[in-house]
């Protein structure tokens, strides 16, 4: 008969073996169940993260004699916690995501348990029971003492300040316009626009401060704004509104990265009063979104540094409302473009000149001007790329579905392509 220790270090290897599996379920679980930790592409980044980690160290514990006290929380599962202090999440929320992640992981425990004939599972049960609830308990205990600790720093600054101020107006109930405008120092009866603005890059808060700041600046120089109003998301994402002069027409395609930013930005749509306050802001969260599935989730850790992208809602408008289901969107997109939704390098150079080439009006001389390539190019990629259409040239007899599948693969990248070498 196997000792109780043995049956613990197999199913431990068990558990190991199913991690994927372990993570993926209780990253549903937990979106579907406790719908403030749903919150956005970047939340649900750090989300999956602290996910992972937690999983694998608990693992680590249930398969190894480590002493209790000697626990520490993730660095990751910290994280998390800090930015849902920041954004005003209730404690209770996190909590229950753990609660929900225990359950998980003992329903997968037992089960491996079973599969291992163990003659007395009994003492087994209480011993993964008990290590289980010790894991928990001190990893609660420290991410809960972190989020306390970020809730009072961040409810103390004058950021969180203005937050409050612009979580009840975006909130769309009654709001005193006047007191907001006194504590945002911020005309509401203007022309806004509202952004979106995130790092490209590895960068502190405190550079993300200054950056933000340089954009500010540019912005209100470019677009000639009466004032701006900037409030932090987290400390890894700021929102900022520009009152714009009513007098002047309004040219968004001026306000582009300016030189040397290292910062992704998401922008709306003008709207006039509150109501475009509102708006503005909500497209920009829009674009955010489709940002985040471009550039593959967009990770607050990510250790690469990309190009700094300035998307305007005018460009995506027509797939906006698509970031929500990306699922569903990859589902339509290979359909649509059967082979041409390859997720390659070929692939992405067919897509983008069969997109110019139905945007210019199927002309190839006007194609090949806009894309500076030779009109016979042009023939030969969009000759190859609607020979992978489902339908071949046919596919194009209505395109309405062949226009919005190149445009959703375009914005949304390999987050809605297939996988392949493609041809």
């Amino acid at each position: 008969m196997q000792s109780q220790q043995a049956l613990v270090l197999q199913v431990g290897d068990r558990l190991r073996q199913a991690r994927e599996q372990l993570i993926g379920g209780l990253v549903r679980d937990i979106r579907a169940q406790i719908s403030v930790l749903d919150h956005d592409a970047a939340a649900r980044s750090l989300l999956e993260a602290s996910i992972t980690e937690n999983i694998v160290a608990a693992i680590n514990f249930i398969g190894q004699e480590i002493d209790a006290d000697l626990l520490e929380a993730p660095t990751s599962a910290l994280a998390y916690a800090r930015v849902l202090a920041q954004r005003d999440v209730p404690l209770s929320a996190l909590i229950r995501a753990y609660r929900i992640g225990h359950q998980r992981f003992l329903d997968l425990a037992f089960a491996s348990l079973d599969d291992l004939r163990a003659d007395e599972p009994v003492p087994v049960v209480v011993e993964l029971v008990r290590r289980s609830a010790q894991y928990i308990d001190q990893i609660c205990e420290q991410v809960g003492r972190t989020y306390e600790r970020e809730r009072d720093r961040w409810v103390a600054s004058q950021g969180a300040v203005r937050q409050q101020w612009v979580g009840e107006l975006l909130g769309g109930g009654p709001v005193d316009r006047a007191a907001a405008e006194r504590a945002l120092r911020y005309p509401l009866d203007a022309l806004h626009v509202a952004c979106t603005l995130w790092p490209a890059g590895r960068m502190t808060s405190f550079d993300l401060v200054t950056a933000v700041e340089e954009v500010r600046a540019h912005a209100v120089s470019v677009l000639k704004a009466r004032a701006a109003l900037v409030v932090p998301t987290d400390e890894h994402e700021a929102r900022m509104w520009l009152a714009l002069p009513a007098s002047a027409g309004v040219r968004l395609e001026e306000f582009a990265s300016p030189d040397g930013s290292p910062l992704h930005a998401a922008i709306g749509q003008p709207g006039v009063g509150l109501t475009g306050f509102r708006t503005s802001a909500r497209q920009a969260a829009q674009v955010r979104e489709i940002c985040a599935l471009r550039l593959g989730g967009a990770q607050h850790e990510d250790a690469g540094v990309r190009p700094p992208l300035w998307v305007r809602h005018a460009e995506v408008a027509s797939v906006a409302l698509m970031a929500a289901d990306p699922a569903a969107v990859r589902d339509f997109v290979t359909a649509v473009l059967g082979d041409l939704a390859t997720a390659s390098a070929r692939g992405a150079l067919l897509r983008d000149t069969l997109r110019s080439f139905l945007s210019h009006h199927r002309s190839h001389a006007a194609t090949a001007q806009a894309m500076s390539l030779h009109r016979n190019s042009i023939q030969y990629r969009v000759h190859q790329a609607t020979a992978l259409l489902p339908h071949g040239p046919r596919s194009l007899d209505d395109d309405f579905d062949v226009r919005v599948a190149l445009l959703a693969a375009h914005w949304f990248g390999s987050a809605v392509l297939a996988t392949g070498a493609g041809r």
